[in-house]
């Protein structure tokens, strides 16, 4: 196989990699929490708290493993920890019991799902392209929303006929037979000049903490956090935020199809668009449709603006997605992009932790979403600006030390 072949070989791998997350991620857990909770006759307050504090020290995980791929290689960590997610699993399909015993687990899902494979996945496709990965971050976004989508029907169906623990048991077996092979016999990392990369005879990385210096880093680390956090606070609440509106249930799961769609739009219009345009100039207009969707929507009052609001928060949600996957590399280069995107998938688990926790004290303190909408909509609208201006980190060759400089 040639090695262009094999790197976009790698940007399909790293999308079933990123689906393999789905036991540590929101909606997976999601699938199961109804019936789990049944099953085990837990608190409801007691059981958010589980997942709040669990998806924030799994957040740890994420500096960790960026090192380890970085140093390590990927297909080998990949597979071990693919191993030891389909283990937890397998044990939290047959828990019978406890708090601690459950927090356990459901921190064992985050850290090695959510944190550790979300980096291993982002990792994959950056190190394949390093320097032009914009269509193939468009590509990976797009077969990840597809393969997400076909999962959350499949293992739905599989809830409602057999019980979460046998979804959870198929889940573990699937990491175990299929992800994990795959992993070991189809990853495999080209030399960078199969894929377009322009060979320099000494090439110079910048470390993880000079990156973490620059204001590059903070724009598009904090505008992937920003949109975390509001898309997990919206996301959790949207049928009672759009319930506020006058807005019905069955208008609410339309919604999220037609958003859904659209951000798959907005996924392939990114990554026509990075051939064209700058990122920082890409994320700007992103994050500025986004800031104004948000803004509005404690105003809708009809179902033309509803479609309307569906369509920027569709498009701009897909182009800010696969801004996060594929700028990191771009920037900072290939060598110690695990560390980088490591630090970078912190912020946004960070973020998407405390989204819901800032909308419900919203609400509870207002009786509304609306003030924590209104509040966000101006930080996100602000950051937009400032990512149209924001100097972008530039290696230089020379001695054989990194020299930063910046262009504007």
């Amino acid at each position: 196989m040639s090695q262009k072949r094999q790197a976009w070989l790698n940007v399909v791998i790293a999308a079933v990699v990123m689906l393999a997350t789905l036991p540590g991620r929101t909606q997976g857990l999601g699938l199961i929490t109804e019936p789990l909770l049944a099953d085990l006759k837990l608190d409801r307050l007691v059981y958010a708290n589980i997942n709040l504090w669990a998806t924030l020290l799994g957040a740890l995980l994420c500096l960790p493993a960026g090192h380890l791929f970085d140093r390590f290689g990927l297909r080998s960590p990949i597979a071990a920890i693919l191993i030891f997610l389909a283990a937890t699993v397998f044990a939290l399909s047959s828990v019978t019991g406890g708090v601690s015993m459950l927090f356990l687990l459901i921190l064992l899902t985050r850290a090695l799902g959510q944190s550790a494979l979300s980096v291993a996945s982002i990792t994959a496709v950056g190190k394949s392209f390093p320097r032009t990965s914009g269509a193939a971050m468009g590509v990976y976004a797009l077969v990840l929303s597809v393969l997400f989508a076909v999962a959350f029907v499949t293992i739905g169906g599989i809830v409602s006929a057999s019980g979460w623990r046998r979804a959870w048991t198929d889940v573990g077996w699937v990491l175990i037979l299929f992800v994990t092979p795959l992993v070991l016999l189809g990853l495999r990392l080209p030399r960078p000049a199969a894929v377009g990369m322009k060979v320099e005879p000494d090439p110079i990385s910048i470390g993880l903490w000079p990156a973490v210096r620059t204001p590059a880093f903070w724009t598009f680390g904090g505008a992937a956090a920003l949109f975390a956090l509001v898309s997990s606070g919206l996301g959790l609440f949207n049928e009672a935020v759009l319930a506020e509106r006058g807005f019905d249930q069955k208008t609410y799961h339309t919604f999220l199809a037609v958003t859904t769609l659209i951000a798959l739009i907005g996924q392939v219009l990114c990554g026509w668009l990075s051939s064209k345009l700058s990122m920082k100039h890409i994320l700007g207009m992103a994050l500025f449709v986004y800031g104004l969707a948000i803004a509005v929507l404690p105003l809708l009052i009809s179902q033309t603006q509803l479609w309307i609001f569906a369509a920027l928060m569709g498009l701009s949600g897909g182009m800010i997605t696969v801004i996060f996957f594929a700028i990191w590399g771009q920037a900072f280069g290939a060598k110690h992009l695990g560390r980088i995107q490591g630090a970078a998938q912190m912020l946004t688990v960070f973020a998407s932790a405390i989204g819901p926790v800032i909308f419900a004290r919203c609400h509870a303190i207002s009786g509304s979403y609306s003030p924590a909408l209104w509040i966000l909509a101006p930080l996100v609208i602000a950051l937009a600006c400032f990512a149209l201006r924001v100097s972008m980190p530039k290696r230089h060759n020379g001695s054989g030390l990194s020299n930063l400089a910046v262009s504007h």
